[in-house]
């Protein structure tokens, strides 16, 4: 705008074709940044800068268009929309568009001349300044719809004030007369082409993500027609095949790249997918010594119909050799699995069965089919609690033995386990860094059959060592590791601890009259009396040697031993045994007892045996078949039992 301007004669008329001049500024302004943007792909293939001085000049092309297109007010004086594109220049080109867009827009005006002339180059001046602020504003960013608007204010307000400030136009009223609607379409045009600008940048920016992600893609991508003709590949595409560039390669069809037979089998797949219009997904390709998995689809138009085939082909090389390697160990693993005794299963760290071979669902009979793949190891336990596969499984609570089992499964541990049927196996299991637990199953049954008669042989020997051959009773050795032990516990208890020492009257007159046969059934049958004299599973009979014997009673008076005496006479005289070499005609015995409190059997436990063995030959030298009891602390009274 220029000049000084005056009110227009004419009326209506004159006013409507100011604004349609108005019009015809503003579309030419919006249809040169339209353009660009239509034609501005054409730029990304060369440098920043070239794509900046083009941008520079079609906006100082569209200022200079403006200016041409100028509506003039008064003689001399001409309102344009040229600032603008100036402008956006600056915004969207940064320093280099800007300075073509500003030079061209200058240079042209210049060359007009009229008396609003340095008016006019300021104004270019400030109008891309104000670009340039904006461009500095979102340097470190991408611009956005609100960058634009407010460009677009900042462009109106700047025209407001030069409209108010430059000598020319204010003096031809300008800003009185038509600055108002000068400025909407101002504002207008670099609103609406700042818009256009935004969507270009936009769609600029999304086709380089894409053109760069199918050039660059470590894929094999391509783009063929409905015959099977290469439009465009990737680099990856080309570096394949051999060729310098994609170009090279766009014309060209599978016939020209691979043998006959590949291709018409390559060509007869594709052709079928355009006609069906099916996807072919993962297909196994071969090509040289290379493998490859391609999966190929139609290409469709907005009608429907199939104009071409997109395909990916991904290079599975490797992974085929990998995948080769791994069957073959799988192979051999399961083959090792197959052939070995044990069973072995892995759980993983949620206690899911991920894998088991054969032999260990046969390790247990009853919850086999419930050891599968997925089971949990809650469930398989169950299965055994239901079944009583194992023994040991209580009753009452069964989801609390689930529970507690199922905790220890991620654990290093070792443990035996018997089945219903008496069989026993072995589990082993190792816990594993992921978590995974391996447990190793061995059927153990002949081993623990050994151990267990081991053990009963080893007990047997040991019975056979304490035990008196004859009577069946305990022997003098295991006598004395007794009565070290029981007279121990009863010192340590502080209570009383009794002893009955028994010999049988007159035995070798028996055995010489009766032989040494009935002899023997007569200490049978004194051990019987003795044993059935007593009823605590805590005191001992022993066989104290020849025809004596010992009876040992923790924790028993000497009333109570007493008692027991006189039960075991009376036992043995019910017996009856007759024997012509006794004063009585039967056979008898004598009995000696002692009993002592804990200071005694703390200080010296052994005069139990030497008071009782005192009694005893007190007993017999008295007249025999009688009990005489001794006390280490005071010597108790005779009683006969004759």
């Amino acid at each position: 705008m220029i000049g000084s301007v005056h009110v227009l004669e004419g009326g209506s008329n004159a006013v409507n074709g100011i604004w349609t001049q108005f019009g015809g500024n503003l579309s030419f302004v919006c249809l040169a940044i339209s353009l660009w943007a239509h034609f501005s792909i054409q730029f990304q293939s060369r440098s920043v800068t070239q794509e900046k001085i083009a941008f520079g000049i079609i906006a100082g092309g569209a200022s200079i268009g403006s200016i041409l297109l100028a509506v003039e007010v008064n003689p001399g004086i001409y309102i344009d929309m040229r600032f603008s594109p100036l402008a956006l220049a600056g915004m969207f080109g940064g320093p280099i568009a800007a300075a073509f867009a500003a030079s061209l827009a200058m240079a042209f005006r210049f060359a007009v001349g009229g008396t609003a002339m340095i008016d006019g180059l300021i104004a270019i001046a400030v109008a891309t300044g104000i670009g340039l602020a904006a461009n500095i504003w979102i340097r470190k960013r991408s611009a956005e719809l609100m960058d634009v608007a407010l460009l677009s204010l900042a462009l109106g307000a700047a025209l407001i004030v030069l409209m108010a400030v430059l000598p020319t136009l204010v003096h031809a009223r300008v800003l009185a007369i038509i600055g108002l609607p000068m400025t909407v379409l101002n504002c207008l045009a670099t609103a609406l082409c700042g818009f256009v600008l935004l969507k270009t940048q936009q769609w600029e920016l999304e086709r380089s993500i894409l053109v760069t992600a199918f050039s660059q893609s470590p894929d094999y991508l391509y783009v063929k027609d409905r015959n099977s003709r290469f439009i465009t590949v990737n680099e990856n595409m080309s570096r394949l095949f051999r060729f310098r560039t994609t170009a090279e390669m766009t014309g060209l069809s599978d016939f020209n790249l691979i043998s006959r037979p590949r291709a018409e089998e390559f060509y007869y797949l594709e052709q079928q997918v355009m006609d069906t219009g099916v996807p072919l997904i993962d297909s196994v390709e071969r090509i040289e010594d290379r493998y490859l998995l391609a999966s190929k689809v139609p290409l469709k138009d907005r009608q429907g119909r199939v104009i071409g085939l997109a395909g990916v082909t991904r290079d599975v090389t490797e992974r085929t050799a990998l995948e080769r390697e791994l069957r073959k160990s799988k192979n051999l693993l399961s083959h090792a699995m197959a052939g070995m005794s044990d069973g072995i299963a892995m759980y993983d760290s949620k206690g899911f069965l991920v894998f088991c071979n054969d032999q260990y669902r046969a390790a247990f009979p009853l919850s086999g089919d419930a050891r599968v793949v997925g089971a949990h190891i809650s469930d398989i336990l169950r299965r055994v609690a239901e079944t009583g596969e194992r023994t040991g499984i209580p009753d009452a609570d069964r989801e609390e033995w689930i529970r507690s089992v199922s905790a220890t499964l991620h654990s290093n541990k070792d443990e035996e386990v018997q089945l219903h049927n008496g069989d026993w196996r072995s589990i082993r299991t190792r816990l594993a860094e992921d978590g995974t637990a391996m447990a190793v199953v061995s059927d153990i049954t002949a081993t623990k059959q050994a151990e267990i008669a081991l053990r009963l042989s080893a007990e047997q020997l040991r019975n056979l060592a304490e035990t008196d051959g004859l009577t069946g009773i305990v022997n003098r050795r295991a006598f004395d590791e007794a009565f070290a032990r029981e007279t121990a516990g009863s010192a340590r208890k502080n209570t009383s601890f009794s002893l009955l020492m028994v010999d049988i009257d007159r035995f070798k007159a028996y055995n010489d009259t009766y032989g040494h046969p009935a002899g023997d059934q007569c200490l049978r049958v004194v051990s019987k009396c003795l044993r059935q004299s007593v009823s605590r599973p805590a005191d001992i009979v022993a066989r104290y040697g020849g025809e004596e014997f010992v009876v040992l009673l923790p924790a028993t008076s000497a009333k109570g031993a007493m008692i027991v005496a006189e039960q075991f006479a009376r036992l043995l005289s019910q017996e009856n045994i007759v024997h012509s070499g006794s004063e009585f005609g039967r056979v008898t015995a004598s009995i000696g007892i002692s009993c002592a409190t804990g200071a005694t059997l703390r200080i010296d436990p052994s005069r139990l045996l030497t008071e009782a063995d005192a009694a005893l030959y007190d007993a017999k030298t008295q007249g025999r078949n009688r009990i005489l009891a001794h006390s280490p602390e005071e010597r108790q009274g005779m009683k006969d039992v004759g």
